[in-house]
């Protein structure tokens, strides 16, 4: 209940807004006492000693800096961070101005079931320039992956094929403990579907980032920050999960520091098999008929995952950091797809064809990451220089073989459309990434940032599809064979400037970067370079009304570059009616974002409001063409720009001891321009969705959970995407006297999470529904162990012994 307390702390504000003489302001940081890390979101109580009573309090940002007004006077200052002993300063004189600098906690001794009963973390923490999520207080989240635990978050969609949105916008950038990773995967973010969610430890949500971050993303970046711990002693959690559809894995999360040496390591293991289905209506008007496809699929997907992420930090003093770590993961998938098409000529009632295709492909995936991170902090306070170095090495092999079959509606053999395929697909990635950062104050409240990063990034695809001939041999089809290479250097600077006037804070930046890509298909000696150089520049103003009340305003330009896959001209063979294909012609897409954010603490909970414009040219989408055949081929290519403007709101509410609720909606308007294309294809749309979490203590110690979600139908530049609706239903208990939880969860209660799109073309009108995922109902345990208590005992019990 540590986080309810601090939250009522926080809002309890002084009386009057004038800053009379009698006014004080306490400031400081709160940081950890072996590392000199800044511990953030922590609380601080400001109360007088005799009798105890409370005065106000805040909460720290999330560089552990607080500042606070209160009548100047004697008081206990009390400062509470989950994790950490509890720090009482004693009569503490609070005059106009009073620095505390930085004040030292340390990591706590008690059992890690304890801090979890005692002092859970809340499951959103704010901050004006990011919001927080600590996805393991969150019971819906137990078992699921790391797709699944973003598709959970405000402001976050995930599609039915694990894209990932962001205010409506599927340009994210998504990074692991703020840096480009493998485990999210070659392929956009296709990895987070193989990265379990109990690996994780918070999510962060950055809609407008500074300069300090890479370009990459026009709506914002996405940080998933995995678990680790730095605790004295031997401290560990193990969790294991059972699920229909089946999902059987379990983590181990554990680390052992003495003095200066602290070693980690996190391991998961999962078998997991993903039922999905899917149908599809085409009609094509060819001049003298239309034509028509019924289409149903059933896919099957089981997959083995390991994950292995283990390292060392060493405390050169308490303000020298070094850290490496390594990151495995190999993924072996079995997928399965049945598809059946249904052709009819002129009208419904005339069947043309029947047509029976599976698709069996077996997937690996070993990837991996070395690291090597040094960060040094300064005598002065606030100044601190980072460098880290780190290699990415990832591989996939896709072997696929295809059969199908076909016949006439009278039964008789249709062969020119009887058919077995292989297709075989190797792909390639490897990544050097270099990046420093030097942080140096500037007088009273100022600061200068600035940085360099450069990275060398190789991928290769070799790809292959064959055909079974008359006699039995395979030969290679026209086209479907060749190497794709990509090479691509990026190299950046970049420099920061803010500082504080009373409760006007302001941050310019600036970003360069320059960058180098070049394509090639070797068979064919196509080639497709591309060189530019981009300023990036970014503001932010923020104006505290009060230690409860804060606004900002941020602006920045940013850059979405063209994905591997948009790039790589090979088609996806899988569904041969329907294909998918890159695009080397594709240029990058630039977006000019604005946010005006406010950020309300309450008695009993807080609000987080915000308005934001974004201005995109060479809009990257999807256009989906068909032929009078009835083949279709989707294609990204550059749209003419794109407008979108929209309101949100996030809140958290306490409405009784017993029951707390959440609410985040989000409503847009986008203009899309794509007349570049096509000159029918302008869009005016709005659109909206909300979720609702409620949280209800049950008593005998269970804690149950709903969460409804619903997003609004949504028109797109070739017609629009339908209303979706879905439920999920949570509960946890405490078990082994706190050192173990037992949960249950039911993702999709009713099975409704199904998409659904319409496409319209001069000569086609398409209309799909997919469910990527089925309902899914997990039981998992967790228990946490730490020995640090246990072995004090021992000792203690050892010298009573000797005495």
């Amino acid at each position: 209940m540590k986080h309810l307390y601090l939250i009522l702390c926080l809002a309890i504000s002084l009386v009057g807004q004038s800053q009379s003489p009698s006014k004080g302001k306490l400031s400081g940081q709160v940081i950890e006492a072996n590392s000199t890390s800044p511990i953030p979101f922590s609380s601080i109580r400001i109360q007088t000693a005799n009798p105890v009573k409370l005065i106000t309090g805040a909460i720290a940002n999330d560089k552990g800096e607080f500042s606070i007004e209160v009548a100047q006077g004697i008081y206990d200052i009390i400062i509470e961070s989950v994790g950490f002993e509890a720090q009482t300063l004693k009569q503490v004189q609070i005059s106009k101005s009073t620095a505390l600098g930085q004040i030292q906690v340390k990591a706590s001794t008690q059992t890690l079931a304890e801090v979890t009963v005692k002092g859970q973390k809340a499951s959103m923490e704010l901050a004006l320039d990011k919001r927080v999520f600590n996805v393991g207080t969150d019971a819906a989240n137990k078992g699921a992956t790391a797709s699944e635990i973003l598709g959970n978050l405000p402001s976050v969609q995930v599609s039915g094929e694990g894209g990932i949105s962001l205010r409506g916008s599927e340009n994210v950038r998504i990074l692991i403990d703020g840096k480009p990773s493998t485990l999210v995967g070659i392929n956009g973010s296709s990895g987070l579907q193989s990265l379990q969610g109990n690996l994780i430890d918070k999510v962060e949500i950055i809609t407008n980032p500074s300069a300090r971050y890479e370009a990459e993303g026009m709506a914002g970046i996405i940080n998933i920050v995995l678990k680790k711990n730095q605790n004295q002693g031997f401290n560990g959690a193990i969790e294991t999960t059972l699920g229909y559809p089946e999902n059987f894995g379990g983590t181990a999360i554990i680390n052992y520091r003495k003095n200066k040496l602290n070693f980690f390591l996190n391991y998961g293991l999962f078998y997991r098999r993903t039922p999905g289905r899917g149908n599809l209506y085409q009609e094509v008007y060819t001049g003298e008929q239309t034509n028509y496809l019924q289409q149903t699929s059933q896919n099957n997907v089981t997959g083995l995952v390991n994950n292995i992420r283990g390292g060392a930090d060493y405390f050169f003093n308490d303000k020298t950091i070094l850290t490496g770590s390594y990151i495995f993961r190999s993924t072996h998938v079995r997928r399965i797809t049945d598809f059946n098409y249904v052709d009819y000529r002129k009208s419904l009632s005339s069947i043309y064809s029947n047509t029976y295709r599976q698709q069996d492909e077996k997937e690996t995936e070993p990837n991996a990451e070395y690291a090597l991170t040094f960060k040094k902090s300064f005598a002065k306070k606030g100044k601190e220089f980072s460098a880290d170095l780190r290699y990415l090495d990832y591989w996939e092999q896709s072997d696929q073989l295809y059969t199908q079959k076909s016949q006439y509606a009278d039964g008789t053999a249709f062969p020119e459309n009887t058919l077995v395929q292989k297709a075989l697909n190797d792909e390639y990635e490897r990544q050097w990434i270099l990046q420093t950062d030097y942080t140096n104050p500037l007088g009273k409240d100022g600061k200068i940032e600035t940085g360099l990063r450069t990275s060398f990034r190789d991928m290769t695809n070799d790809y292959t599809v064959t055909q079974q001939q008359a006699d039995g041999g395979f030969s290679v089809i026209p086209g479907l064979q060749n190497i794709f290479v990509y090479n691509e250097n990026i190299s950046a600077a970049y420099l920061i400037l803010g500082n504080k006037k009373n409760k006007f804070s302001y941050q310019f930046g600036l970003r360069g970067e320059l960058t180098d890509i070049q394509t090639e298909l070797k068979q064919t000696q196509e080639k497709n370079p591309r060189n530019y150089a981009n300023l990036f520049p970014s503001a932010h103003f923020t104006f505290a009304v009060n230690p409860n009340s804060s606004f900002q305003l941020g602006y920045s330009r940013r850059v979405r570059r063209p994905t591997y896959n948009e790039l790589s001209p090979f088609v996806t063979f899988s569904d041969n009616r329907n294909f998918f294909s890159g695009n080397p012609n594709l240029n990058p897409e630039f977006t000019n974002s604005f946010d005006l954010g406010h950020l309300k603490y309450f008695d009993a909970g807080s609000l987080s409001s915000s308005v934001y414009y974004r201005y995109t040219t060479g809009k990257i989408d999807q256009i989906r063409t068909v032929d009078s055949q009835g083949f279709s081929k989707s294609l990204p290519q550059n749209f003419a720009d794109q407008q979108s403007m929209g309101i949100e709101l996030t809140s958290s509410f306490n409405v009784s001891k017993n029951y707390k609720a959440d609410l985040s909606f989000n409503g847009f308007r986008a203009v899309i321009d794509a007349s570049n294309i096509n000159a029918n294809y302008l869009v005016d749309t709005y659109s909206w969705f909300v979720r609702h979490t409620s949280r209800i203590k049950l008593g005998a110690g269970i804690d149950a959970q709903v969460r409804a979600n619903y997003e609004a139908a949504q028109k797109t530049a070739q017609g629009k995407r339908g209303q979706i609706a879905w439920m999920d239903l949570s509960a946890t208990k405490d078990v082994m006297q706190g050192k173990g939880t037992l949960s249950l969860n039911v993702l999709d209660v009713f099975n409704s999470r199904i998409m659904r799109m319409e496409t319209n073309g001069t000569s086609f009108f398409t209309n799909r529904e997919m469910q990527g995922r089925l309902r899914q109902i997990n039981i998992t345990f967790n228990y946490r162990f730490n020995t640090t208590k246990q072995a004090a005992k021992q000792r203690r019990s050892m010298m009573d012994e000797e005495n």
